[in-house]
């Protein structure tokens, strides 16, 4: 869950390290609030939001684990590891 959380996180944030990267490109500090304009911030945001949608729609997509969860468990005194059946 955790793992998801932070890769869905990261797509949002990609759009807006791109422009910090291109602030400092351009020689102006990125952390001066006249160099994010409303127009600009929208643009990311909107970015932002399809990347991780994107994102989620992908790894949902993906479906490499089929069937059900067996946890792990114990039989005739093994443990046995957890799978998907």
């Amino acid at each position: 869950m955790t793992r998801a959380l932070l890769e869905t996180l990261g797509l949002f944030l990609t759009p807006f390290a791109l422009y910090v990267a291109l602030l400092i490109f351009r020689a102006r500090h990125p952390l001066i609030a006249a160099s994010w304009s409303r127009g600009a911030l929208s643009w990311l945001t909107l970015a932002g939001l399809a990347l991780a949608i994107g994102g989620l729609v992908v790894a949902g997509m993906s479906g490499s684990e089929q069937g059900a969860y067996v946890p792990a468990h114990v039989e005739n005194g093994r443990l046995m590891p957890g799978h998907f059946q």
